[in-house]
């Protein structure tokens, strides 16, 4: 078969097209991206190939000099970019630079607004590395072959980023890939060598293998000399020592290695020496990936071991909830042909594991207490996934209940901006606990029945509205000593705050009304598990309890949601005896309408505490009956 017959033409996913589209006139204001990216990509090939090559060093194929090259022409107005790391298929190609296999995909396309300032920042969270070229260029080429491969299994892919490209076989001599980008006109300034010099010390000087460009002769035929010189450092940046380390330069390399287009928000770089070695470079990102809540997605640090790459998401130096954190650890106690099962199985590995889960966390709270507005732009991105950590982190649980925030009554907006240590060193005077509220939504949360006693005494209580929330609270029993409460569960223990006098109306209101709570139970039937008076309510009628091991209102709908079956339980249903409608209540004779009356309160308890009724229209045709009565 002719190496022309091999030729095709294929339409891009319909999501690149759409990313091509918003990228191109999102990010055409900081054009000059493109090279970061394109350099990074072949940084990584490098990578894949100096490991690949630890099995099977036939793979170098007699050319261990591992190194990135940059030429420009500027008659044909083109830049190329050449690596000699470990290529492509044509099958790779296909993968690589037709589709996008991102789960979630769609989902983020479906956030982009169509505002560029905005746009470009999501954009540059999703990772489009290769498509950066046509930025700046109106036609791309491709040239590669995969590392042990015969050279006539050479690939060439061409596209102008309209909706396909063409794909063919072609002798390839060399490994590695080769990109030329033809430039549009209004990017001729980029087919210049002093330009590109300064791109590469701008953006890529911390790339560890060499960047070359050709020698700048003398004279003004500058394009003529065989010469390749490195314009980059070409040193790890994580090996050098902090001092020698610029901010800029560790911004830049965050960019290189989470592919993000924004700088991070704090980092930290330790190196360990002594019964373990190893060193890590910690970043704590400013944006959310669109993926960040599918638990699922390939997450998790760069790993070197001796300063040779060894995989790209090791998940296993960090948990789950700090999937968050990007960064390198470079390790020297691990073995070279290292593999993710048996960094599983690791006690080195765990060792590292509980000392970077601490650094993050310390990371953190150094930003909290530092820089609070910074720690707040953290918690807003990834404040709902921190929440995971009391559940799957034990040991560490009072750390991280010191990062969380959470809405309170005392601020009354729904930023969660309150620490636990703000709530405690605003404690009332006798107060013992630390008092929350669960529900769907914050607005529903902070009308509930259930604050009235506690804004009559003007105690705080925190406001979890997250779906999240009962399922952690599950996991917090205290913090610096201080047990945690949920005002809507079991009896509502208030402490030294409660007065001799409340408690005793309390008691003296349950013996006095013992009647009427019985045959409130007895009109309710089996709705209920109990009726009782209240200390929570002072201007409600009535409200709903959930036993003390019981499951609450958010956790049975997760659990509904994930088609689970959800156990049976029934509410408390405590009155406030000295509400005019309870008042009503216990005066009326007539038993039919004391139980229409009864059920009334209870939905009316049951919709304010943010459930469903499990018989609206019954509901509602006993309200319409008790207002005709009224107009009558």
């Amino acid at each position: 078969m002719t190496v022309e017959a091999q030729k095709e033409t294929l339409g891009f996913q319909t999501e690149v097209k759409q990313l091509l589209h918003l990228m191109i006139h999102s990010l055409y204001s900081n054009k000059e991206i493109f090279l970061r990216e394109l350099i990074s990509n072949a940084s990584d090939a490098e990578d894949k190939l100096r490991f690949a090559a630890l099995k099977d060093d036939s793979l170098y194929e007699g050319d261990p000099d591992l190194k990135i090259r940059l030429d420009f022409d500027e008659k044909a107005n083109t830049v190329t970019l050449t690596d000699n790391g470990i290529g492509m298929t044509r099958d790779d190609v296909i993968q690589n630079l037709g589709t996008i296999a991102k789960s979630g995909t769609a989902e983020f396309l479906k956030q982009l607004s169509g505002d560029e300032k905005k746009d470009s920042k999501l954009i540059g969270q999703f990772g489009v590395g290769f498509y950066s070229a046509f930025i700046v260029a109106d036609r791309v080429e491709v040239f590669t072959r995969r590392a042990g491969t015969p050279a006539e299994e050479g690939v060439h892919w061409e596209s102008k980023g309209d909706g396909e490209f063409t794909i063919e076989q072609t002798n390839r001599e060399n490994r590695g890939t080769q990109i030329v980008l033809h430039l549009k006109k209004e990017a001729k300034e980029f087919a210049n060598g002093w330009k590109l010099r300064s791109l590469v010390k701008k953006y890529s000087d911390h790339i560890s293998f060499p960047v070359e460009m050709r020698k700048e002769a003398d004279g003004e035929d500058k394009e003529k000399s065989d010469e390749f010189e490195t314009v980059n450092d070409a040193t790890a940046l994580w090996t050098l020592p902090r001092t020698e380390i610029k901010d800029e330069e560790y911004k830049e390399f965050y960019k290189h290695i989470a592919h993000d287009f924004e700088d991070p928000l704090t980092w930290s770089h330790n190196k360990v020496e002594g019964k373990l070695d190893y060193t890590s470079l910690l970043y704590i990102p400013a944006r959310a990936p669109f993926d960040l809540y599918n638990r699922e997605a390939p997450r998790g640090l760069k790993l070197y071991v001796q300063r040779v790459f060894i995989m790209d998401d090791a998940e296993q130096f960090l948990p789950l909830y700090l999937r968050f954190a990007k960064g390198v650890i470079d390790s020297n106690d691990l073995s070279l042909n290292v593999s993710r099962e048996i960094l599983q199985n690791d006690s080195t590995v765990e060792s590292i594991r509980t000392a970077l889960t601490k650094r993050v966390l310390d990371v953190l709270s150094k930003l909290a207490k530092k820089d609070p507005e910074q720690y707040q732009k953290f918690w807003g991105e990834f404040g709902t996934v921190l929440k995971e950590g009391p559940a799957e982190d034990f040991g560490n649980r009072e750390k991280i209940a010191g990062l969380l925030r959470f809405a309170s009554t005392h601020t009354g907006e729904r930023t969660q901006n309150v620490s636990l240590d703000d709530y405690i060193g605003r404690m009332k005077e006798g107060q013992k606990k630390i008092y929350y509220i669960t529900g769907d939504n914050f607005s529903a949360a902070k009308s509930s029945p259930h604050l009235e006693v506690f804004r009559k005494k003007g105690i705080e209580v925190l406001i979890l509205s997250d779906r999240i929330d009962e399922w952690m609270m599950g996991y917090l029993n205290e913090y610096d000593g201080k047990q945690f409460q949920d005002v809507a569960r079991g009896d509502l223990d208030l402490g030294e705050v409660e007065t001799e006098e409340d408690k005793k109306h309390k008691e003296e209101a349950a013996e006095e009304h013992k009647d009427l709570l019985e045959r409130i139970k007895k009109a309710l039937d089996d709705r209920v598990q109990e009726v009782r008076v209240t200390n929570r309510l002072t201007d409600s009628p009535a409200c709903l309890v959930v036993g003390d091991f019981d499951m609450g209102a958010q956790m049975k709908k997760i659990m509904e949601a994930a088609g689970q079956k959800v156990p049976d339980s029934k509410p408390i249903f405590e009155i406030n005896v000295d509400h005019p409608l309870v008042q009503r209540l216990e005066s009326e004779k007539g038993e039919e309408r004391f139980n229409e009356l009864s059920a009334v309160l209870l939905d009316q308890a049951t919709l304010a505490s943010g459930e469903q009724l499990d018989d609206p229209g019954a509901y509602v045709a006993r309200l319409n009956r008790l207002l005709l009565e009224l107009a009558n």
